[in-house]
């Protein structure tokens, strides 16, 4: 016979194979919204195939210019807003939800998604930042895309100079 604890770490362990845009969010305990050892267990999943899917500048670009290919920013609005990649949408990764994310990619869930974060960028000014490189936001937005169900997520691999990309920057009121 089962006890208590273990239904719930197999419920827990079945969870977490299912994209978290496809669990019933009704049915989470209150108490229970933050799970850390869930997310260390999807960072572990994540880590093989993210590490398949960095593509090189050239290659991310070309593949930046084909049909339907979503060019992801998640940094924040007015980080955006002060320069982008041209093509770009903006969804902050701090506004990452089941519906935000599936109004911003589209019906189509199987759509490529690039992202590319301020540390592909090696000089450190605006409209980039550099962050600490543990902390780089590719890492949590790739495995925040993946964990929601959306993986044909290719990454920015390298880095490089801003003033070697075109930057599109928002018109001023």
């Amino acid at each position: 016979m089962f006890k208590k604890h273990h239904v719930s770490a197999i419920i827990a362990a079945a969870m977490l194979a299912v994209p978290v845009s496809a669990q019933d969010q009704t049915a989470v305990d209150p108490s229970e919204q933050i799970d850390y050892t869930g997310f260390a267990e999807l960072v572990e999943k994540v880590q093989p195939y993210r590490e398949s899917r960095l593509l090189e500048r050239a290659a991310f670009f070309e593949k930046a210019r084909e049909q339907g290919v979503l060019l992801l920013d998640t940094r924040s609005a007015e980080a955006f807003k002060a320069g982008h990649l041209e093509g770009a949408v903006n969804l902050p990764f701090s506004d990452f939800t089941s519906a935000s994310l599936a109004k911003v990619i589209g019906e189509n869930a199987g759509r490529p998604i690039l992202i590319y974060c301020n540390n592909n960028f090696v000089d450190d000014v605006p409209p980039i930042r550099t962050k600490l490189a543990t902390l780089a936001l590719n890492i949590p937005t790739f495995v925040n895309l993946y964990g929601y169900g959306y993986t044909n997520i290719w990454e920015l691999e390298g880095t490089m100079t801003t003033a070697s990309v075109d930057w599109v920057a928002a018109e001023t009121d």
